[in-house]
Order: C-alpha cells, then sequence, then structure tokens
C-alpha cells in the first residue's frame, strides 16, 4: 500500500510518500507526476514515518538542518541508487559538481569512465527530491543547472542551507 501525505511549505504544497515504513517519494509542486492519477493509487493516513517526515521538512523550511534520519526508499536501478547514495553524503549548505558525483559513482560501481551526463539524468530522476539532496549539485563553474523542479527552486532550496549564492549563476541560454 501507498500513502501519501501534503505538507505546506514556503515553496507551496509539497507532496510526500510512502510505503509505510519508509519515504518513497517528496516533490514540490512542479514535480509531482500525474497527481490525479498519483493521488488515486494512494491512501491518506496519519503513519509516524509521515510524520516524521513533515517535523522534518518543518526543521528543513525553518533554515534548520534537520537532525532526523529517516528511512529513505527510492526506487530505481542499481546505477539511479548508487548515484542517489552519492547525493546522501553532500552535507548540508554544501555543493559538488556533476564530474564530481561522476568520480565517485565511478569508483563505487568499478568503473573506469562515467558520463556526467548520466549522472544529471540519474540526478534529475530522484523521487525524494530534497531529502536525497540533488539540489545540492550543480555545473562546472557554478551554473545553476538541472533541477526537475525549476532554477527557481533550486536557488531557494540553496538559500535555505545559507549557500553562498554569489559564486552561482543561471545556466546560459
Amino acid at each position: 500500500m501507498n500513502y501519501i501525505a501534503k505538507v505546506e511549505s514556503p515553496l507551496g504544497l509539497v507532496t510526500v510518500t510512502s510505503d509505510g515504513e519508509s519515504i518513497t517519494g517528496l516533490w514540490l509542486p512542479m514535480q509531482m507526476p500525474s497527481a490525479d492519477a498519483f493521488e488515486a493509487a494512494c491512501s491518506h493516513a496519519r503513519l509516524p514515518v509521515l510524520e516524521d517526515a513533515e517535523d522534518w521538512l518543518a526543521d528543513y523550511f525553518a533554515a534548520k538542518k534537520p537532525e532526523l534520519t529517516l528511512p529513505l526508499a527510492p526506487s530505481g536501478n542499481e546505477f539511479r541508487q548508487a548515484v542517489w547514495s552519492v547525493l546522501l553524503q553532500i552535507p548540508y549548505g554544501e555543493l559538488t559538481t556533476y564530474g564530481e558525483v561522476a568520480d565517485k559513482v565511478k569508483v563505487r560501481m568499478g568503473k573506469t569512465e562515467m558520463s556526467a551526463q548520466a549522472i544529471g539524468y540519474a540526478v534529475g530522476h530522484n523521487p525524494i527530491s530534497i531529502m536525497i539532496p540533488c539540489h545540492r549539485v550543480v555545473g562546472a563553474g557554478g551554473d545553476l543547472t538541472g533541477y526537475s523542479g525549476g532554477i527557481e527552486y533550486k536557488k531557494k532550496l540553496l538559500e535555505i542551507e545559507g549557500v553562498d549564492m554569489e559564486k552561482l549563476h543561471d545556466p546560459k541560454k
């Protein structure tokens, strides 16, 4: 069974899903997949894991580093899981690049090469936004690129975390 909760945030209504034990999805308003069909397949229930997610989000949006560690269960293949695992290692308020993520995933998977574009694709399919911090990944040279929720959301999330935005810029058109 899938469960769903809607959480008010400064960025709009955030959707959180769970399998009853772990968080399986977290989407900002612009990221939400086919909302009507998706919600019809979920049950609205007050579950401890969803209440913990609400507390985590409240801390996050209050610009406090969330201390609570939640069980996360994103659905994806081995490659995506490896990428998301690396994203979980990016500290709150810090950034990394797609190339740096590629280097770490390459080592984890025992590969000799890894495309930053392939990394970008996996980052863009992260089903647990914010908690798996894909917004902390930027392009080489500080390009604010590659956020499925939109660059404005990415900027706001980084500002919440106190990232120095002076070194970052919108991607080239």
